[in-house]
């Protein structure tokens, strides 16, 4: 029976992701056969495809914005002890005097990638015949496409993780055969149904947003501010067309689904990487995990009375 891990989009939030892998793979040593990931999901199924939590913990809990981006379209200001977003504009004009595409460029995560998936990892996952599955957008063909690490090739896979990882016009976009490729989570945030197509019977799914809307946003005060909610608005309910859909197939063809969601909202703009805020987040998804694997496990163990 194949077991499939399913991890949504989620940019920074990404490491509460990290955490619940943790406790389901050395914890309750879960065994998986294919690994699928969308945005930052993407960025994190090569590691766990070989069991590498820890290698992944540091990477998660060590990045910064200067590791992300080449150009940022933020500003982090610190108001009265917290931090408050803004955008550079100086950044964005710039880009713009100088024909780029997008507000702000990623080419840093790129070289991360590089850094933290060689060459050995890929040819590993390859021998060792794990699935490991990243989402992307193509704009230009306008349909939704999963990248299989056993039909790429090395630097290919790697340009499809940063593609998928691309939260456009924020970061940089992918131009390959011909056609512009972003953010896999533009059109499937939470590619349970890929899973369950490739033969998966048994899927844990971790959901980087909360299971009921929590969420009251204040008035933008920009344009770009509104183009934020904008985004965070359509992409909620893109999840979540995507989990019904899920769930659908799963109950159509009789596969296990168990969602990891979390249980809080972590943070309202994700692409904004805090050392400090990671880790917290990582150690919430460790303890939170524990706390749902014992609920679905007295859920499904069977009435001995």
């Amino acid at each position: 029976m194949k077991k499939a891990l399913v991890i949504s989009g989620g940019g920074s939030k990404g490491a509460f992701a990290g955490g619940v892998a943790q406790f389901l793979m050395k914890e309750k040593k879960r065994k998986y056969d294919m690994f699928l990931g969308s945005s930052t999901g993407s960025l994190m199924v090569s590691h766990l495809a070989l069991g590498m939590v820890d290698e992944l913990k540091d990477l998660y809990t060590n990045v910064n914005q200067r590791t992300i981006f080449n150009s940022n379209p933020f500003l982090i200001k610190k108001i009265h002890g917290e931090k408050v977003i803004s955008i550079n504009y100086l950044n964005m004009l710039w880009n713009f005097i100088n024909g780029r595409k997008t507000f702000g460029e990623s080419k840093n995560l790129r070289k991360l990638i590089k850094n933290n998936i060689t060459e050995e990892m890929y040819q590993q996952i390859r021998y060792n015949n794990i699935e490991s599955v990243v989402t992307v957008s193509n704009l230009s063909a306008n349909k939704v496409e999963y990248k299989s690490i056993n039909d790429c090739t090395y630097n290919d896979f790697c340009d499809w993780i940063w593609a998928s990882c691309n939260y456009a016009p924020f970061m940089s976009i992918l131009v390959k055969n011909g056609c512009q490729y972003a953010d896999g989570g533009f059109g499937s945030i939470v590619p349970i149904k890929e899973a369950i197509l490739r033969g998966a019977k048994e899927i844990d799914a971790i959901i980087l947003e909360t299971e009921i809307t929590q969420i009251n946003r204040i008035q933008s005060k920009n344009p770009f501010s509104v183009l934020f909610d904008i985004f965070d608005f359509m992409l909620e309910h893109v999840e979540r067309h995507n989990i019904t859909i899920g769930k659908l197939s799963a109950n159509e063809n009789d596969v296990k689904l168990n969602l990891y969601y979390t249980p809080t909202v972590l943070t309202t703009n994700s692409l904004v990487f805090d050392k400090k805020l990671m880790t917290k987040w990582w150690a919430q998804g460790y303890k939170h995990a524990k706390l749902k694997y014992n609920e679905y496990a007295n859920e499904f163990r069977p009435n001995l009375q």
